[in-house]
């Protein structure tokens, strides 16, 4: 079928026409129809419905036949007899209690005693507020020391934390006070001493702590420390402590750049010899220190630098130090062996308040400078002997600039003071000295991790000290170890160990005579191991019993030069857990 557009397009054809013979001349050629044949098409919607059904005449059309289903129902014999089905329903486990506040409190031989209090509150949403105050001391009763060997060290400190969407910041502050003795005198002076003479001492800490973490902002993270610390002879220092973290943008790649402000300045109490000034010490640091990471397959690579200015007052010298900040790993199978090594550098901001918590019989007469950590170059090797064992092996080379080593300060041989004070000048205190040191070190260590109930692990360093003024490295040893393990049975039992090992270290004696001539020898400080017990049981939630059995072995070895420790120790307690 086809249809003819002919009508349609004679009429707009002769338009056309008529409009060009209006606009040109009229021309020779003659004007013809054309016809336009398209075949037909046909689509769905040309389609019609039948509405009837159409009648068939058909007598060849069979008719359906009706069937009919008899069932032959035949017995079969059958034991089985079904039951009503149940679903399978599981067990649900209450959900364990969890308690922010507790309280932990133990008494033990020599008088020792140990307390903490740490509650908590939440104010609202975002905010909670926290208070903690730990308190630890001790009767004393060392054998062989007629002086008096207590101590006493109590902290107590208020936080409070605010945890927005995107920023989580916290501020804390606290008073700390720790009072401790100069019992460690020669024996020369045994005889002519008061046992009731007055050798205590205090320090005093005043601090306050910001941090804030930032989310989806090129600043990480931010913290600042302002510290007062003093003693009762008048020394003191005033120390500010301002570290940052930014993640800088640079050519599609991030730069982590770390960001260290440091003010510090302080003055020793008193004069150790009459010849000598009090020492005062001061400086302001800051320094930054990009980095960027590389990771390309089974590399990762950490190429940066630290850069740092010093301006030095008081006994400081002003100094620029430029580290490298080099340190990259290497899967070498899987995690079965990881190579790994670096070579970094940094600058010490040493303090009179670190140097006490390392040794608490210093005299409050040290001058205090920072350690140049020129380089540390490291080659290592971890990675997993098994699933439950791993290892770590690690080789290195340090050079330290002013690294600080404790060491006896001189003392009189006629048995006389030299300042007329009578605390810390019978052979019984430290002074801090600095020295250029290169050290070779090799650390190796294995943990066992059985499966959640059951850790272990082995630690053992050893050190080879090359100084550059002095004898030795005086009172660092050569070689640690420790051993350490955790248990937590399913039926509320816990127990644990600890043994450390320090080996043997240098000392000196430096007696001073009437007529100002002096007697130098030095000494050794035998090694030790202390070997430490703890186990406890959890009652219920809330309640928990402990107790710690701590030197075993009960030798009163020298942690210090004259300074004898406690003996076999035992301790008991228990803790509370509660709520508000």
């Amino acid at each position: 079928m086809y249809k003819t557009y002919q009508y349609i397009l004679v009429p707009i054809v002769s338009l056309f026409s008529v409009t060009l013979m209006c606009a040109q001349e009229k021309d020779t050629i003659q004007t013809d129809v054309i016809n336009v044949i398209k075949p037909y098409t046909p689509t769905i919607s040309d389609a019609f419905k039948a509405k009837i059904t159409p009648t068939l005449e058909d007598n060849s059309t069979v008719k359906k036949k009706t069937v009919d289903y008899n069932i032959l129902s035949v017995p079969v014999a059958s034991t089985f007899i079904p039951t009503k089905g149940k679903a399978a329903m599981i067990e649900r486990e209450k959900p364990e209690l969890f308690y922010e506040n507790y309280l932990t409190i133990g008494y033990g031989s020599y008088g020792n005693l140990i307390s903490e209090l740490y509650v908590t509150k939440e104010l609202n949403r975002i905010g909670s507020f926290g208070a903690r105050i730990t308190q630890e001391m001790s009767d004393g009763g060392i054998d062989g020391k007629i002086l008096d060997d207590s101590f006493t060290d109590t902290n107590v400190e208020l936080e409070y934390i605010k945890r927005q969407r995107d920023i989580t910041w916290s501020i804390k502050g606290g008073l700390q006070r720790q009072k401790y003795n100069w019992y460690g005198i020669e024996s020369r002076y045994e005889n002519s001493i008061n046992d009731n003479e007055k050798v205590s001492h205090n320090f005093y800490n005043l601090y306050a702590i910001g941090d804030v973490a930032f989310d989806y902002t090129y600043i990480k993270s931010a913290s600042v420390t302002l510290r007062r610390f003093y003693d009762e002879f008048d020394s003191g220092e005033n120390h500010l402590n301002f570290k940052g973290k930014v993640d800088l943008p640079v050519l599609d790649e991030e730069i982590t750049t770390n960001v260290r402000l440091e003010y510090l300045n302080g003055h020793a109490g008193n004069r150790y010899t009459p010849s000598t000034p009090i020492p005062e010490y001061g400086n302001l640091l800051f320094g930054v220190a990009p980095s960027y990471q590389l990771r390309r397959d089974n590399l990762t690579l950490n190429i940066g630098a630290s850069a740092y200015y010093m301006l030095g007052f008081e006994d400081t010298k002003s100094n620029l130090y430029l580290y490298p900040n080099i340190t990259g790993s290497f899967r070498v199978v899987d995690d079965v062996v990881i190579a790994y090594g670096g070579l970094t550098g940094d600058v010490v901001q040493n303090s009179y308040r670190d140097f006490t918590q390392s040794n608490q019989f210093l005299s409050p007469t040290i001058s205090v400078r920072p350690t140049d950590n020129s380089f540390n170059a490291y080659l290592g090797m971890l990675g997993k002997f098994t699933n439950d064992i791993g290892y770590n092996l690690k080789l290195g080379y340090t050079s330290e600039k002013d690294k600080p080593l404790f060491r006896k300060n001189n003392f009189p041989a006629s048995g006389t003071t030299m300042n007329g004070s009578t605390a810390y000048e019978y052979g019984n205190s430290f002074t801090v000295v600095y020295d250029n040191i290169k050290t070779i070190h090799a650390l190796a260590e294995v943990n066992v991790e059985m499966n959640r109930n059951f850790k272990m692990g082995l630690r053992a360093e050893y050190m080879n000290f090359n100084t550059e003024f002095e004898e030795e490295a005086w009172n660092l040893p050569s070689l640690k170890a420790s051993v350490f393990g955790d248990y937590n049975s399913e039926d509320n039992w816990f127990a644990g160990a600890k043994i450390f090992y320090v080996g043997e270290r240098k000392d000196q004696n430096v007696l001073i005579g009437d007529n100002v001539t002096t007697a130098e020898s030095i000494i050794t400080v035998d090694g030790y191991i202390d070997i430490n017990l703890n186990a406890g049981y959890n009652i219920s939630n809330r309640f928990t019993v402990f107790l710690n059995l701590n030197n075993i072995a009960g030798d009163s070895y020298e942690r210090w030069s004259n300074y004898n420790v406690q003996g076999f120790q035992i301790l008991g307690g228990a803790t509370y857990k509660f709520d508000f």
